[in-house]
């Protein structure tokens, strides 16, 4: 599959750099590095056309067509994070050029794709025959029955989903094995703070993990979740881990 990623900010970055699993990418353990990314496959050759945004972009773009690449890369798959929003309206027309046969569009930052903005996109998206999703926050993506977008999701991409056991008589977690993980690459991390520590701390360690990550999601409070999107991106690990774990979530 033939991904291309149109982007801006740190969010970006942080996604691709996970998905090319570079040997710099990671650096949150510090000197308490093993390596355990090591284990993680690169997907870099899948990557066909990379495109970052500038951060001076004017407030209101006249005309989005002035600030996109006049060559786009075809691809099968275009993932758009943390576009200006006169920017994302053309998204449809962005992926048409490049002959992209779905969009994934996730929403880390409430302000930059309203939920009218995001369905009006979704419908000339749909109208278009481009399958899309706009996953709240990345993490929280799950197949869909899209075969582009479960491909992806199927190279280890979006809600995580882990393989934890627990040592019963020390109430320890023994093993935690990271099966999918979140796009930005927290999961890895998240699963190294909580081996070998007592299963009654979970909620602290996920909690603290993912917050030292450090999880860039938005802290501004969305309308639909009626939460912050960094909130609901903790939720989700949390409940990776209760229900690889076998506790009932409260």
């Amino acid at each position: 599959m033939r991904i291309s990623f149109y982007y801006n900010g740190e969010f970006g970055k942080k996604v691709i750099g996970n998905i090319v699993n570079s040997s710099t990418f990671c650096t949150s353990c510090g000197d308490l590095c093993d390596h355990c990314r090591e284990l993680k496959i690169s997907h870099a050759d899948s990557i066909v056309d990379l495109y970052e945004f500038p951060d001076d972009l004017p407030e209101f773009i006249d005309d989005p067509f002035d600030h996109i690449p006049k060559n786009v890369g075809e691809c099968d798959l275009l993932i758009a994070m943390d576009l200006h929003p006169d920017i994302f309206s053309v998204l449809p027309e962005i992926a048409a050029n490049a002959k992209a046969k779905a969009v994934i569009a996730p929403v880390e930052v409430p302000k930059l794709a309203p939920a009218g903005l995001v369905q009006q996109v979704k419908g000339k998206l749909e109208s278009a025959g481009i399958d899309c999703e706009f996953p709240k926050p990345f993490c929280s993506l799950t197949k869909t029955g899209k075969a582009l977008i479960d491909e992806f999701v199927d190279m280890g991409f979006g809600r995580p989903l882990l393989r934890i056991e627990i040592d019963s008589d020390r109430r320890i977690f023994s093993h935690v094995q990271v099966l999918r993980d979140a796009p930005c690459g927290s999961t890895w991390y998240v699963a190294k703070k909580l081996r070998w520590t007592d299963i009654e701390d979970y909620k602290e360690i996920v909690s603290g993990a993912h917050h030292a990550y450090p999880c860039t999601a938005s802290m501004d409070k969305d309308t639909q979740l009626k939460d912050t999107i960094l909130h609901e991106a903790g939720y989700i690990i949390r409940g990776s881990v209760e229900e690889a774990s076998g506790f009932k979530k409260e």
